[in-house]
């Protein structure tokens, strides 16, 4: 289900803060499953009802939680080169938060109600790609992508690393990571396509 509040009167920003603040503690300690909007309320020390006022379902309180805790720790920087944004980008988006449970909760529910998955890729999903592409797209301005470059498949392999390791849980995240994939982008960017260059001329010469 999606954030679809009714009529009544506005919210509390005291109260919102302390519903949200509620959901990650709870998910964090019990995990997405155990996590119930009724277990919420009494945390955040408001009435049940208060909580289905402003949010529909359990997955629409932590999805808020989610974009808000993402937009003060993963921003799009512009220090003036590629390398500095990507580093800066890609090791707080790898670094651990604390959100696993989080996004994988999320994810989960994304699967099983096609109505939440939309908000989720909207609202959340499409939020971070549009971050990284903004990085993306100042670099080409400055020319040091080339303009033929594939953006939106550098993105997708961002995070389809991203997701694929925490779907797994195969390998580790974290900062380290997120450096390795600022190395690996920025060759990829700067190698030539295959068949052109100097690997693609002869080693000697004609016979």
């Amino acid at each position: 289900m999606t954030d679809q509040r009714g009529p009544g009167r506005p919210r509390s920003e005291a109260a919102r803060q302390a519903v949200l603040n509620a959901a990650m503690l709870d998910l964090d300690e019990h995990g997405y499953a155990a996590l119930t909007m009724q277990g919420i309320a009494a945390r955040a020390g408001v009435g049940k009802q208060t909580v289905y006022r402003w949010w529909s379902s359990k997955a629409d309180v932590v999805l808020e939680a989610l974009i808000e805790r993402a937009e003060k720790i993963v921003v799009a920087p512009d220090a003036g080169t590629l390398e500095a944004d990507l580093d800066a980008f890609l090791t707080a988006t790898f670094r651990e938060h604390g959100l696993r449970r989080v996004l994988t909760g999320l994810m989960a529910q994304a699967l099983l109600d096609p109505e939440f998955a939309v908000a989720f890729r909207d609202r959340f999903l499409f939020s971070r790609r549009a971050a990284l592409r903004q990085i993306l797209d100042r670099a080409a301005a400055r020319g040091e992508i080339p303009g033929d470059v594939d953006r939106e498949l550098l993105i997708d392999m961002v995070y389809g690393l991203l997701w694929y390791r925490l779907m797994l849980d195969h390998a580790p995240l974290g900062e380290p990571v997120g450096r390795q994939l600022t190395g690996l982008l920025l060759r990829a960017v700067s190698a030539p396509p295959p068949g052109t260059g100097a690997a693609s001329k002869p080693s000697g010469p004609m016979s």
